[in-house]
């Protein structure tokens, strides 16, 4: 291994075994509980006073370094628990912003945006899929399924169980020339593709720390079009939603003018805290060096094993950070033996994920390697 490769993985609490599980949840950087610390913990059990300035501050660092992410700026981000949460805040705007009643998403989509549309029909809409046998990377395919009642389109960056992008700037053209609001799901792509929401050309767009962001759970995040943003009134609202937080007066209610519409009430801190600081540990290595890092170990795992277990495509511009491999009916002896050689991955209907970061190296690869020939199929 390399000086400089070391150095990355030494930045990381990676834990025992090998882990190759990033597209679930990322390692932490080994700086994480001394910023926590800082920004979370020290305000309140030693600063002079209420600590809720240097915490709102945490958040408002955390806004700035996912902006810079993004190409966004920090006041069209707010804070969300989860992408779950976030989209069913999103739907809570649709009836004030159309009349069409139509929400369209594929039958792929992660089933918890699935439930959430599902029960949007109490505000009058209804949810229509794109059959999973779509093909979700054909633009002409969505297309196709706008109709004239459609009223939001949902379409996901990065396809968890099949490893392959979609092209949302595409999918998203297409709903705004059918005159429907579209909404991008980029959970499994931040932190490892480019995620530029001027790019994209959303007029929403979700996400999560949790995964490349190395940034744990319950730092969710919502981006909202600004020339969208004053007209969207959710009705999830608490004193975190209000133009004036600390107004306290119960017969007034006025929205933030941004994105802190969507926040709600008392909000957490602490995840924002982490996630703020995993995203700056990240931006200072560079998300061009982690994608390049990331081919290059896909490619070599690819490389090593026979091309009818491969599911995930070989182009990086489809491909997405996690290479997916199926041998059928060997699959039990496949995870019998990841698990032998403590190689950690995840199993899915498609076959196994297996996604490297920054902080894998050439050894992991070779490791996860030498347990598929040990099942006999590579």
């Amino acid at each position: 291994m390399s000086p400089e490769a070391s150095a990355l993985r030494d930045r990381f609490d990676l834990g025992p075994g090998t882990y190759l599980l990033n597209h679930s949840v990322g390692r932490p950087p080994v700086d994480s509980r001394e910023a926590f610390a800082a920004a979370f913990y020290d305000p309140w059990a030693g600063g002079a006073g209420e600590p809720w300035p240097a915490w709102l501050q945490a958040v408002e660092r955390f806004r700035a370094a996912l902006g810079e992410l993004l190409g966004a700026r920090g006041d069209d981000l707010c804070p969300q628990p989860d992408v779950s949460t976030g989209f069913a805040r999103v739907l809570q705007c649709v009836p004030g912003l159309t009349t069409r009643r139509e929400i369209l998403l594929s039958e792929r989509a992660f089933p918890s945006l699935g439930f959430v549309a599902e029960r949007a029909r109490s505000l009058g809409l209804a949810p229509r899929f794109l059959p999973a046998a779509v093909d979700e990377r054909d633009p002409a395919a969505w297309r196709a399924a706008l109709g004239d009642d459609t009223a939001l389109v949902l379409v996901t960056q990065v396809q968890s169980n099949t490893g392959v992008q979609v092209p949302v700037q595409a999918v998203c053209a297409a709903a705004r020339e059918a005159g429907a609001l579209s909404v991008v799901d980029a959970a499994q792509a931040v932190g490892i593709l480019p995620v530029d929401v001027r790019a994209i050309g959303a007029d929403f767009l979700l996400g999560s720390c949790v995964k490349w962001l190395c940034g744990g759970p319950g730092a969710g995040f919502l981006w909202v079009a600004p020339a969208l943003v004053e007209r969207c009134e959710p009705d999830a609202v608490g004193w975190f939603s209000h133009a004036d937080p600390f107004a306290f007066d119960i017969h007034d209610f006025r929205y933030h003018p941004g994105a802190l519409r969507f926040w709600g009430g008392t909000p957490s801190i602490a995840p924002y805290a982490i996630a703020a600081h995993s995203i700056e540990r990240l931006q200072e290595i560079g998300l061009t060096r982690i994608r390049g890092h990331n081919l290059a170990l896909g490619d070599r795992l690819r490389a090593g094993v026979p091309a009818e277990g491969r599911v995930s495509p070989a182009d990086p511009d489809a491909r997405s950070g996690t290479v997916i491999l199926d041998f059928g009916s060997a699959n039990d002896s496949v995870a019998d033996a990841f698990a032998a050689a403590d190689v950690q991955v995840d199993r899915r209907a498609l076959g196994f994920r297996l996604s490297p970061h920054i902080y894998n190296d050439e050894p992991d690869i070779d490791r996860a390697l030498e347990a598929l020939r040990a099942a006999g199929v590579a």
